[in-house]
């Protein structure tokens, strides 16, 4: 299942992120991939507030993981400056990836091999021409038979309904 939003700003980038909030459970697996500045950030920043934990979101950059206490554990992974594979088993990652809190993982096409069978794969990336330099495109896929059993319809309804009319009726 995928679903595509395009953002013009930081705070609807956050918004779509607070959406997707309201469908993650505990043990859910977030994978962000994209550039830098894409909006990976801005988007954890919105699924955090949906969670009751958006005060307290920073990108880890340098310590890797930030764990949040909302409705339940969040983990803020920044794979960026990961250097080696024996990093990610030095940091646990299985406990985070198999427990029972949300982990949400920026650069996560670096550790795709690690990632569970089933996850939440959200691709962004910047429109980056003149005019349009806030623009991003979301591309949310949906990864594994039981994560499809949710109901996902809330935010394809959410999808139809906030994308620019341009490009709306070029998906149709």
């Amino acid at each position: 299942m995928k679903f595509l939003f395009t953002t013009t700003s930081e705070k609807e980038t956050r918004h779509i992120g607070e959406q997707l909030s309201r469908l993650l459970q505990p043990g859910d697996v977030v994978g962000l991939f994209g550039d830098l500045g894409s909006g990976k950030t801005h988007l954890i920043k919105g699924i955090c507030t949906g969670l009751k934990c958006g005060e307290q979101v920073s990108s880890p950059s340098f310590a890797l993981i930030n764990q949040y206490q909302g409705e339940f554990p969040v983990y803020h992974f920044d794979f960026y400056r990961i250097n080696s594979e024996a990093e990610i088993y030095e940091l646990g990652y299985e406990e985070y990836f198999y427990g029972n809190g949300i982990c949400l993982i920026e650069w996560a096409e670096r550790v795709i091999t690690f990632l569970p069978d089933e996850y939440i794969g959200i691709y962004l990336s910047g429109i980056y021409e003149k005019g349009k330099e806030s623009m991003r495109k979301i591309d949310v896929s949906i990864i594994g038979s039981s994560l499809n059993t949710r109901k996902w319809a809330s935010l394809k309804n959410y999808e139809r309904a906030n994308l620019p009319k341009k490009l709306e009726h070029v998906l149709i």
